[in-house]
């Protein structure tokens, strides 16, 4: 710590806002706020995009459908993660492969041999076709959205064996979907995709595949908790509620939507900013949480959560 500063591994997303939480709890319990609902607070593991089959497959959002096919069954969800909003959906991801096939090769052969075709130099050309198409799949969806995606790895080869090109190499990228746009249908705007590159370069040979998808999720910015979420920011930000910054991450709400769970995402302001020891590049706020910026966001919760559990079902709309 430094001041009011904590810095580490995650400190900021997602150890700030599970700290946080048992916090919110806490201040309700020890108020003794005459709820009339109950309050369940639900720490779920596998919430990141990914996957990680040594822990049986965990992540992709595994660790929600865990808590809602064993009991935990609520009837509105409030999220918090990064940004000063209120968020009433979130988009959803698809992951793609593309395997460029070549031959395998030796480092002492020359350049025209027969029978040798690289497969890592052709794949440089479908990385530039592959940067272009996410671009302008951006562009398709407009400019109210942060739906887009990134290139985010390349394998091919051997490091301890330069000397031998590989047969294959496989290019891996994630597309965020919007969530009134199924991973079918990304999937079919791909494959139109590939359709066109085989028959601009037809001396590339290419197979490829969806291997991961999640849908994204919304809940009806009329229902109950989104609205009292506004209003809690409203209440704590002193202004009006206006149109959220646009929104390109995905988190366990688009799961917890999709399973018929409103749910309101509140956040704080991100990344945080003044701190007085540098923050890592790259995802930088996730290791840096400046405690005052977390208490506004608290406030919301808590106000929101008030708003709700000392009502009777029949106000809520259920």
């Amino acid at each position: 710590m430094v001041d009011d500063w904590v810095y580490g591994l995650g400190s900021s997303n997602p150890k700030a806002l599970a700290a946080s939480l048992m916090e919110v709890a806490t201040a309700l319990i020890e108020s003794d706020v005459p709820m009339l609902g109950n309050l369940n607070v639900g720490l779920a593991d596998g919430g990141m995009p990914v996957t990680i089959p040594w822990r049986d497959n965990a992540g992709m959002s595994h660790g929600v459908h865990h808590l809602l096919s064993r009991g935990m069954a609520p009837d509105f969800a409030i999220i918090m993660k990064p940004w000063n909003w209120v968020y009433h959906e979130e988009p959803g991801m698809g992951w793609f492969k593309i395997q460029v096939k070549g031959t395998m090769g030796y480092a002492g052969v020359p350049r025209g041999t027969p029978g040798f075709r690289s497969s890592i130099m052709p794949a440089a050309t479908v990385i530039l076709e592959l940067e272009q198409w996410l671009i302008d799949y951006r562009r398709k969806i407009g400019p109210a959205t942060f739906i887009h995606g990134w290139i985010g790895g390349v394998r091919s080869g051997w490091p301890e064996r330069p000397s031998f090109p590989s047969a294959v190499t496989e290019i891996f990228f994630d597309v965020r979907i919007n969530p009134r746009t199924s991973p079918g249908e990304v999937k079919a705007q791909f494959e139109e995709f590939m359709r066109t590159l085989a028959t601009r370069y037809p001396d590339i040979a290419c197979d490829w595949e969806m291997y991961g998808s999640a849908p994204g999720g919304t809940t009806d910015p009329a229902n109950w908790i989104i609205q009292s979420a506004r209003r809690a920011w409203e209440h704590v930000e002193g202004r009006a509620y206006s149109r959220p910054d646009p929104l390109g991450g995905q988190t366990d709400g688009a799961a917890l939507r999709r399973l018929g769970v409103p749910t309101a995402r509140i956040g704080w302001p991100w990344p945080a900013e003044g701190s007085p020891l540098p923050i890592a590049e790259g995802l930088g706020g996730m290791g840096a949480t400046y405690i005052p910026d977390l208490m506004p966001c608290l406030e919301k919760i808590l106000f929101a959560c008030i708003d709700t559990l000392m009502r009777p079902r029949s106000e809520l709309g259920l």
